[in-house]
């Protein structure tokens, strides 16, 4: 061994014994420079052993402490940069968003009708979650237009009071024909029972002109035999001649005339009546005729009153319908959702289409994002996306179905998506209906959207 080596170790040696406290205490005239070099000092001194110097006692080398510590450093090391950059590695080699927060649509009552607001909604709770078909607000119109119910009832009313006239004329209609008819039916029967006699008669005439005509037969017989012999003049003969052709022309006339009553009873039996000193049918029976055609009209008259009156009924409820309507209209929610901006007051008067209040739809719940460039060139609609809620909540699917880019484009959101204003590039995801009762009314909401790449 040299002397330097034997230098050394006798170094070692004597740093290696322990100290006392008066020579591991400082002077206090060295202030902290002084403290500083004495540890550098003392670190310079145990990282400059040899590794082939051993204790004599066979203990290892002090630099194996060294390097476990050293090693351990580099361990604790690598341990927080895999924890804290973990999650910035992940942002980068993922395509996500840079902000997204939830959204919704925003339904704008309007009031139907003019009127004055009557609020029936707890105004304590206005701006909370609200259910579906929720009454809201009323509007009444007292001055509602009722000129055409009015109209339709004065109608109603002339058409109900002509009514019983209309009834009474026609009554009295059927009383006068029914009264004409029975004189009619009397005036038939006795003219049949007439005819029906002249017809006897000239039946009982034709027989005893057929007597008559036999008996002067039989006188020509007679005369013509005495006539021969000289009994009966020539003159008487012809007499007795004449007076048969005589009886033989009665007979003859009584029959044309019997044929004559035939024809007219038979025409008195169907209605219709033959004479020469009236017409074919008697004033009794024109006059109920009459009678008969004034009663139809009456009847037709009657008919269209009670259909004009069974159309103004049904015209009026129609209209009232109508009027209460205009007068009267209930504003309730047409989903539920929460109200976002109530833009009247109870006892404000309101025209028809002017905006009462604003209502979230929370049902249809959408997602806001803004994306860098690269992510947004890679973005297709249709595209599935998870939107991971800030508050380590579970993710939930949605779909991409706007792309706008640049544009601001406008929509009738609850939160503008100009306010995203880290990257200028927007898209929105529409997710799935939720169960507002459940889950309640979410927008606002922050977290980040990661965009699978592959359409659902």
């Amino acid at each position: 061994m040299t002397d330097h080596a034997r230098a050394r170790v006798s170094n070692e040696e004597s740093s290696s014994t322990p100290r006392s406290s008066a020579e591991v205490a400082l002077p206090s005239h060295k202030g902290a420079r002084g403290l500083q070099d004495e540890l550098k000092e003392r670190w310079s001194h145990s990282d400059e052993q040899p590794e082939h110097d051993q204790r004599p006692d066979g203990a290892k080398p002090m630099q194996t402490g060294v390097i476990v510590r050293r090693s351990l450093r580099v361990i604790a090391g690598l341990a927080i940069v895999a924890v804290f950059g973990w999650m910035p590695l992940r942002a980068v080699w993922q395509s996500s968003s840079v902000e997204a927060i939830v959204n919704s649509r925003l339904v704008t009552l309007r009031s139907p009708i003019d009127g004055r607001v009557s609020s029936l909604l707890d105004l304590s709770r206005q701006m909370g979650p609200v259910r579906e078909g929720e009454l809201v607000a009323r509007i009444v119109n007292p001055r509602g237009d009722r000129m055409r119910l009015d109209d339709l009832r004065r109608q109603l009313a002339r058409l109900e009071n002509q009514r019983p006239t209309l009834s009474a004329k026609l009554a009295t209609a059927d009383s006068a024909r029914q009264d004409l008819a029975r004189q009619a039916a009397q005036f038939r029967d006795g003219r049949i029972l007439q005819l029906e006699a002249r017809t006897a008669e000239l039946r009982t005439s034709i027989e005893a002109a057929a007597t008559r005509l036999e008996e002067a037969t039989a006188a020509v017989e007679r005369a013509s035999t005495l006539a021969r012999s000289g009994a009966v003049s020539t003159v008487e003969l012809a007499r007795l001649t004449r007076e048969q052709s005589v009886a033989q022309q009665a007979e003859l006339a009584a029959r044309i005339r019997l044929e004559g009553a035939t024809v007219e009873l038979a025409a008195a039996r169907r209605g219709t009546y033959l004479g020469d000193s009236y017409n074919d049918r008697p004033s009794s029976v024109q006059r109920e005729e009459e009678m008969r055609q004034r009663a139809e009209d009456l009847k037709a008259d009657l008919m269209q009153v009670d259909a004009e009156i069974d159309w103004l009924a049904r015209e009026m409820i129609t209209e009232r319908t109508r009027f209460v309507e205009r007068s009267e209209s209930n504003i309730t929610l047409p989903a539920a959702g929460q109200i976002w901006e109530v833009m009247t007051s109870p006892g404000e008067d309101v025209r028809a289409g002017q905006p009462l209040l604003k209502v979230l739809d929370c049902t249809q719940a959408l997602i806001t994002a803004n994306v860098t460039e690269r992510v947004y060139n890679e973005l297709q609609l249709g595209d599935h996306a998870t939107f991971e809620p800030s508050d380590g909540g579970p993710g939930i699917d949605g779909t991409v179905t706007n792309l706008t880019g640049a544009s601001g484009a406008p929509a009738n959101l609850a939160i503008n998506p100009d306010v995203l204003s880290k990257e200028p590039y927007r898209v929105t995801v529409t997710l799935p209906p939720v169960n507002v009762a459940a889950s309640g009314c979410t927008v606002g909401r922050t977290g980040r959207v990661v965009f699978s790449g592959t359409k659902s």
